[in-house]
């Protein structure tokens, strides 16, 4: 996307680099970390169509797009930070030449020095104070949206955004997936996400039990969804739902990727808190409703709401202590407690019921799915056909 004069929508952007064969994206973290930076990573490819373009991440992100449809080729998982396993993975890195490293990880006190040491011959990123400089870099400031960092970054390699969304192919092992889990259902399906990395993120357990008995007395089937670790978590959420047919309650845990997109391809509108599995089923074309913390909103937050409803708590100090939360600066405090439990279950319910519609219709405007090309899918890496 850019203007008349060669902009971008979002700015200024430099001139694309030359004879870019070979890209490195380093960008670990979470699920919803990934996500976040597929649109400057759809950006790259669009610039550099001839480029091959290797992701440095997690373990999950490999696990989500391996062989799925997309800008990445291959994965790298990145081992524990100054490792003798790091110092092997960047001896192999530096084997091929590497003509453009992207630095989408933070302000790069760790990250833009391991960026350098890829051997790229052009490096760019954010960058706070203290950490290194890299060939062409933007300020680093933490309130800002990660998605919109992310494609400032890529815009000092001359990459202009061609999407502002992150979105996800269904593939043929999705749609397996799908069917096994959710088979011929009718009715709306309803998928519930608890947990949160940061506990603060969470909303009451009572809260959730209440939405999943409204779901369910509106008609819905609810799978209600966790890590092994969330197990006591949703546990403690299923012995609190009574007031409805509990045989439309559904629990499912330790989904691996594929089975995870697979539900959520079949979801009629996902609930949840600010969570990977949030952005996934946004990625995927599914309508939301989540619960956010006002600093997390500005962060990560879905740009649009026409399919993606949110609900905004804005504490600003820990209830317990009174420590300030929104100075990045400051250390964290020891209390764990829901710092988004002053939104209500009025508030999530009636989003959720105007996605569901008068007796269970469906109503939200849906994009179509982004579904696989049946024709040349890689086995062990993502292809960029569409």
């Amino acid at each position: 996307m850019t203007t008349a004069s060669g902009d971008s929508v979002l700015g200024p952007i430099s001139r694309p680099l030359p004879d870019v064969g070979r890209i490195v994206v380093l960008r670990g973290g979470g699920l919803g970390d990934v996500l976040l930076a597929l649109p400057a990573i759809e950006a790259l490819a669009a610039t550099y169509p001839s480029a091959r373009i290797t992701l440095f991440g997690s373990a999950l992100h490999a696990a989500l797009l391996r062989s799925r449809p997309g800008p990445v080729h291959d994965v790298r998982v990145l081992p524990p930070q100054d490792s003798p396993a790091e110092g092997a993975l960047l001896y192999e890195t530096t084997r091929e030449r590497v003509d453009l490293g992207v630095q989408l990880h933070g302000g790069g006190a760790w990250s833009n020095r391991f960026l350098r040491r890829t051997g790229a011959r052009w490096t760019v990123g954010s960058r706070a104070d203290g950490a290194i400089e890299l060939t062409r870099t933007t300020p680093f400031r933490y309130y800002q949206h990660e998605m919109i960092r992310a494609l400032e970054v890529v815009g000092l390699a001359g990459a202009a955004p061609v999407t502002l969304e992150p979105r996800i192919t269904v593939t043929p092992d999705d749609e397996a997936a799908a069917e096994r889990l959710v088979g011929s259902a009718t009715g709306p399906v309803v998928t519930v996400h608890p947990s949160a990395t940061d506990p603060r993120r969470r909303w009451p357990v009572r809260k959730f039990a209440e939405v999943i008995e409204h779901c369910v007395r509106g008609g819905a089937t609810v799978h209600v969804i966790g890590t092994h670790d969330d197990r006591p978590l949703l546990r403690e959420i299923l012995d609190r739902v009574g007031g409805c047919d509990t045989r439309h309650v559904h629990c499912l845990v330790d989904a691996d990727m594929t089975e995870l997109c697979g539900l959520l391809t079949r979801t009629t509108v996902f609930v949840g808190n600010d969570s990977g599995p949030r952005h996934l089923a946004k990625a995927l074309g599914i309508p939301t409703v989540g619960i956010f913390w006002i600093g997390n909103l500005v962060n990560a937050g879905p740009l649009n709401r026409a399919n993606d409803r949110v609900l905004t708590a804005w504490t600003t100090r820990c209830q317990l202590c009174g420590a300030t939360l929104t100075d990045e600066g400051a250390p964290r405090c020891e209390h764990d407690n829901s710092i988004v439990a002053s939104v209500t279950v009025e508030e999530v319910c009636r989003e959720i019921d105007e996605f569901l519609g008068p007796a269970g219709v469906f109503t939200a405007l849906r994009p179509e799915p982004r579904w696989h090309d049946t024709v040349g899918l890689d086995a062990t890496v993502g292809d960029r056909r569409r």
